[in-house]
């Protein structure tokens, strides 16, 4: 099926002939579905705080965090382009006829062309656009007047002028404030200086972005990492990495034979953000907080996102400190039965670990085994917030292919929703995932896991794609927070809604949560 051109590309980009071969029977036989076992509920998996342990662990948290490298992670690869889908649509078929205004105005919705023209001062890239009709001799006002729709929408998008179609979420502008506008990038900078502060006023944040934006990202860092630097007494360090060629995936076709480009070559596409595992294993830091690109709010509206952040970041470091603790004399010295008991309970109860079956009825040395084996791994504190009917995934018990229960991410795509059971799971869950993590990623003697070890390769996803319109079949990895971070040790806690404001189309730039009144 390979020939020496193909076996030579896959060298090329870093991937063995093993792994594709795998990927190959991937395609052929599919991933099974995720066996959810349970979902996430206070009282059972999930962790909800009264407000004296929110402040307590919060204070936990400014006061040991000086004694740890952190780091803010930020996932910001890829183009923009789906956050316009409906004004690319709108702009392809605008005409300006009479049947276009109609049908135009048909449609005020919030996600509508229409509800986007009639609210677009409201947008912190106004000026932006404006500048950029100026300069061809175009005003705004006048184009609105005239019902050029069409023209106002192109010079958003295109080359002709803020060319936001193909920039990254990172680098669009977000938030109007009384003179100036941040970028996502910016606010992230801002957060970064509220929570992610080491004792020496450094702040370390790491951006993956994609190579041909690499330039773009480092030169708005170059322009605004001073003024950010003076307003908040703050070193930044910031860093970028981009996915790596070996984690691509090989597409195939509707027969699951590779998929050719027009000159024979294969047809490789990114693995998704599970490959960015890659990327987290890379880096230095003890704790790590994870967080979405367009997650985020302007200033009025961040103190329940940084106190937050440090109620999870708290409830880690306390978690990482009993656990490094019971490591230690697991290695060092004899174990009472009282101490037994405690580690068992801490076990169960702090770390959320379902102990195997038959564990009660081991004896003391093989239950002191396996407590070593399950605790000296990375952990993950996860901020979830109240199910709205929000897509995407959630918090649930899921069962894997060796019979062991334990907290997972699961996406919608995981679940089987044919079947009765696991569809009913889903209907009964209270929380959704914002992508709010924050993770240590040392084991007990200060050394860092190798996180590969820990991604549970059977829960990847098969997608339908099109190239050059033929049909083909995508092959995702393991998702960053699903499949990627599967063997960790994993708590949920609440987290507040107001902590979670996606910005999927251009028009959620329009919602309460994201304009200054």
């Amino acid at each position: 099926m390979l020939t020496q051109k193909d076996l030579d590309q896959i060298k090329q980009k870093g991937i063995s002939e093993a792994l594709i071969e795998k990927q190959i029977e991937n395609f052929k036989n599919g991933f099974p579905f995720a066996k959810l076992t349970a979902p996430a509920t206070k009282g059972h998996g999930m962790q909800v705080f009264k407000e004296t342990e929110i402040n307590r662990l919060a204070a936990l948290y400014n006061a040991e965090m000086p004694k740890y490298q952190l780091l803010k992670f930020v996932p910001a690869s890829g183009a923009a382009s789906r956050m316009f889908k409906h004004l690319f649509e709108f702009m392809e078929s605008y005409t300006g006829s009479p049947e276009d205004l109609e049908k135009f105005d048909a449609d005020q919705s919030f996600n509508s062309v229409w509800y986007f023209i009639h609210h677009i001062h409201k947008f912190a890239f106004i000026d932006d656009l404006k500048a950029a009709l100026k300069n061809d001799s175009l005003d705004l006002e006048k184009l609105l007047a005239e019902k050029k729709y069409g023209v106002v929408v192109e010079y958003l998008l295109s080359d002709k002028g803020l060319g936001y179609a193909r920039l990254p979420k990172g680098l669009l502008k977000f938030h109007q404030y009384n003179d100036f506008a941040r970028m996502s990038l910016d606010e992230h900078l801002v957060e970064g200086a509220h929570y992610a502060k080491n004792a020496s006023n450094e702040v370390h944040i790491h951006f993956t972005v994609s190579p041909e934006h690499r330039q773009k990202f480092n030169e708005v860092v170059a322009t605004v990492q001073s003024i950010y630097e003076e307003k908040f007494n703050v070193k930044y360090h910031i860093t970028f990495s981009e996915q790596k060629p070996a984690t691509d995936t090989l597409a195939v076709d509707m027969q699951n034979n590779p998929f050719r480009e027009s000159d024979g070559s294969l047809l490789f596409r990114p693995g998704g953000h599970g490959a960015l595992i890659e990327n987290l294993n890379d880096l230095q830091g003890d704790i790590i907080f994870v967080k979405n690109i367009d997650n985020i709010v302007p200033d009025r509206l961040r103190e329940p996102t940084y106190l937050y952040k440090k109620v999870i970041g708290g409830l880690l470091i306390q978690i990482r400190q009993k656990s490094v603790a019971y490591l230690q004399k697991i290695e060092s010295a004899e174990i009472s039965d009282a101490e037994l008991d405690e580690m068992v309970t801490f076990a169960r109860e702090d770390m959320m670990l379902q102990l195997p079956k038959g564990f009660d009825s081991l004896n003391k040395s093989d239950k002191i085994k396996n407590l070593d084996h399950l605790m000296n791994r990375p952990i993950r504190v996860c901020g979830m917030v109240k199910n709205e009917g929000e897509p995407g995934g959630g918090p649930f018990w899921v069962e894997n292919s060796k019979g062991e229960v334990s907290l997972q991410v699961v996406e919608s795509s995981q679940i089987d929703m044919k079947d009765e059971v696991q569809k009913k799971m889903v209907q009964e869950a209270t929380h959704f995932n914002p992508v709010d993590l924050v993770c240590s990623v040392r084991d007990y003697k200060g050394q860092p896991f190798d996180l590969k070890n820990y991604i549970d390769p059977a829960t990847g996803f098969i997608s339908i794609k099109s190239k050059d319109g033929k049909n083909l079949k995508a092959q995702e990895l393991p998702g960053l927070w699903n499949g990627a971070m599967a063997d960790w040790i994993t708590v949920f806690v609440e987290t507040p809604i107001i902590t979670f404001n996606p910005v999927k189309t251009v028009n959620d730039l329009l919602r309460e949560q994201h304009l200054n009144p």
